[in-house]
């Protein structure tokens, strides 16, 4: 297939049930999917989930046990990789070092018998905004360069479809950041389809149209990040994506627009639009930064829910917010994030506190409720941390 027959906006890709199994596991599972052309869709999951073997599929560095892979309209299941119309870049960028930034941008147009290499070379290189390094080795440059230099590398010969591979990795917090926006930029420019592969997810809020959510070889949610982010419809997003506080109870009542769950003498309500099991035992959430903090029990008001008195039993100072860990008695621990607009703290540890948030912020999770889920994780890392520091503070008030 040649590369020439797709336009400028790139192609889409469509995975029509692909499994990949490995002896004794199988990586990825009966995944179908499609990613309209031009559009920027990251893979978001933890290690181990899947995505990068898809990615490895869709490249041709893997074979699919089962399913098709269409790029273009085109079956490419069964082609080898330098035939599909794909660019990878990787984590280590893999860029030659006994040539110049020129040399490796314009190496695999020469090879493929381009006339006008240098020209196109130069062209990409203005795009990521290094033609002025042209002549220097990649030794030379710092790590967010060569990283430019490796995406200037893979969109010099007009792929279809652009795939990431954790390409933001190496790179420090500030400079990641920063390459975000820019990577995002140049991906509305070139107007290439591009899979980003990450276990980031600020980077794939950031940068991505649509988020898919793997897990255990399957996309556990697909959509917009702000929807994601908003309405979690298992556990396992809700607390990969962001952190939330989860609470399950029975349904013990409904109305025509909200359901009301019965939560250790507590009532929380969440919209029905907003909830995706309306009977029976359910888990319902909130996100940190939605709820409000109150050192005076507050009157109780329709449209908000109401939790409390609590005790914080930790506070963290993290610059732009801080979190409170808040014990109520039967409900067990909650997370409150609080953006810091005073100085010092709101409540310091130990104070009675009470808590409430507007009830369209709640959402209701799709999951069968099991033990396991109910409540905050006492896994996350949040409570992990806090009960090391109280382990340590008793180790040295015994010494």
């Amino acid at each position: 297939m040649a590369r020439g027959q797709f336009d400028e906006a790139g192609a889409d890709l469509e995975l029509q049930g692909v499994t990949k199994r490995f002896p004794g596991f199988t990586a990825v599972d009966d995944l179908t999917l499609t990613i309209p052309a031009g559009s920027f869709f990251a893979l978001l999951g933890p290690s181990g989930c899947g995505k990068t073997t898809t990615l490895r599929l869709v490249a041709g560095l893997e074979d699919a046990t089962e399913g098709r892979i269409l790029i273009g309209g085109k079956d490419v299941t069964s082609t080898k990789p330098h035939q599909r119309p794909v660019n990878t870049v990787f984590q280590s960028y893999a860029l030659f070092p006994h040539m110049t930034v020129l040399e490796n941008v314009e190496f695999g147009l020469k090879r493929r018998g381009i006339s006008d290499a240098g020209q196109k070379a130069h062209e990409a290189l203005r795009l990521v905004e290094l033609d002025h390094l042209a002549g220097r080795k990649p030794q030379q440059l710092s790590g967010g360069q060569q990283q430019r230099v490796a995406l200037a590398r893979a969109i010099v010969n007009r792929p279809a479809l652009l795939l990431l591979d954790e390409p933001l990795g190496a790179l420090d917090l500030k400079l990641r950041r920063q390459m975000q926006l820019e990577l995002k930029s140049i991906q509305g420019e070139v107007g290439l389809t591009f899979l980003h592969v990450t276990h980031d997810q600020e980077e794939a809020m950031t940068m991505a149209d649509t988020v898919a959510v793997m897990n255990k070889g399957r996309i556990e949610q697909l959509g917009a990040p702000e929807e994601l982010y908003e309405l979690p419809h298992t556990a396992f997003v809700a607390n990969f994506l962001g952190q939330s506080n989860l609470f399950t109870g029975p349904v013990a009542g409904t109305t025509a627009d909200s359901i009301s769950v019965e939560l250790a003498g507590h009532k929380i309500v969440v919209p029905k639009s907003r909830a995706k099991r309306h009977t029976g035992e359910v888990t319902v959430g909130i996100r940190p930064e939605k709820l409000r903090l109150h050192t005076e029990a507050p009157t109780p008001v329709p449209e908000d829910n109401l939790l409390g008195p609590g005790r914080i039993a930790d506070v963290s100072f993290s610059g732009v917010s801080t979190q409170y860990l808040v014990d109520i008695p039967g409900v067990g621990s909650i997370v409150v994030f609080a953006q810091n607009s005073t100085f010092g703290p709101v409540a310091a540890e130990g104070a009675e506190v009470w808590l409430t948030w507007h009830i369209e912020h709640g959402f209701g999770l799709l999951d069968e409720p099991g033990e396991e889920s109910k409540f905050a994780s006492d896994t996350d890392t949040q409570t992990l941390a806090v009960q090391r520091r109280k382990r340590l503070e008793s180790e040295l008030e015994a010494g």
